[in-house]
């Protein structure tokens, strides 16, 4: 069936004459008419007959009618959330991201690109801290803000910038006395605070820890750094943690101390992850730029948050 046709019909039974139906489609009358037998012997039974000089819907024309109200008004809707997409100033970027980059990274990011191109939406999807990518040809997910770089061949990632990982110790801690970068065998007789097995800080945790020769003794697991930070501030354990900007939610920075630590490989990689096999609509590449660009000019190396 042609949905020029079924469009037809619906006027036709809303009370529009022929007359006025060719007037505003820019057709004849009897190319309307044809339009609507045609549809007729499509369904096949009669759906409209006429009353005088107007149409009127048949009983099967009635109950057909309901049908196609509903389906053009689904078609409409589909093609409007299709614009939508398509627009670059009206598009939608569904866009992924570590729990621990949501406090800063994200709003920045998004805010930054709003003020721009303030009709973009985004959906927004934070995730655990994840050793595995969340992109790719079917996962609905355009971007990803990660802190591990993806298994090669599962998508493509562009490092954005380099986060010192540190050991952060309750105020007051004899680790404090320190002045000098810390050697994290100094801390092997600790309680850890660690984050769940599988998570990206935790399996940075047990490689900093294997590289200074112990393994952690687990005091507490949490799930997300708030708290770990609490937990640490309670006097719970030490933690590997990243620096990070400082709300209500947190620990008081009076409570907690951050201790540099010597291993230079004690940092994560933050950046940008993408399927090539996922098409990325013009909103979303975008903001694809922004991200880069923003990274490009050393934003986040020099930013206050470390």
């Amino acid at each position: 069936m042609e949905t020029r046709d079924l469009r037809w019909f619906q006027q036709v039974a809303d009370g529009i004459t022929l007359t006025e139906l060719s007037e505003v489609e820019g057709t004849t009358q009897p190319g309307v008419s044809r339009a609507l037998a045609r549809l007729e012997q499509e369904v096949g039974t009669a759906l409209l007959h006429r009353s005088g000089r107007t149409l009127r819907m048949t009983h099967a024309g009635a109950a057909f009618k309901r049908h196609v109200d509903t389906l053009l008004h689904e078609l409409d809707d589909g093609l409007a959330a299709v614009h939508q997409l398509v627009d670059p100033e009206t598009g939608t970027v569904t866009l992924a991201f570590h729990s621990s980059l949501g406090t800063w990274l994200v709003p920045d990011l998004v805010s930054s690109f709003r003020a721009d191109h303030p009709e973009v939406r985004f959906l927004l999807r934070p995730r655990a801290e994840a050793t595995d990518t969340s992109v790719g040809a079917r996962s609905g997910i355009d971007l990803e803000l990660s802190t591990m770089r993806p298994h090669p061949g599962a998508a493509r990632w562009s490092r954005l910038a380099v986060e010192p990982l540190l050991l952060a110790v309750p105020a007051g801690h004899p680790l404090t006395d320190h002045d000098e970068p810390l050697d994290l065998a100094d801390a092997a007789d600790e309680p850890f605070v660690l984050f769940r097995p599988g998570s990206a800080l935790r399996e940075r945790t047990d490689e900093l820890a294997s590289r200074a020769g112990f393994t952690p003794q687990r005091a507490f697991a949490c799930e997300d750094l708030a708290t770990a930070r609490a937990f640490v501030a309670a006097g719970l354990g030490v933690c590997i943690l990243p620096p990070g900007p400082t709300s209500r939610t947190d620990a008081s920075p009076a409570q907690l101390r951050y201790l540099r630590l010597a291993d230079r490989l004690a940092v994560r990689e933050i950046g940008l992850a993408w399927s090539e096999e996922r098409q990325m609509l013009p909103a979303a590449r975008l903001f694809h730029q922004h991200v880069l660009e923003r990274a490009s000019q050393d934003y986040y190396t020099n930013s206050r948050v470390w």
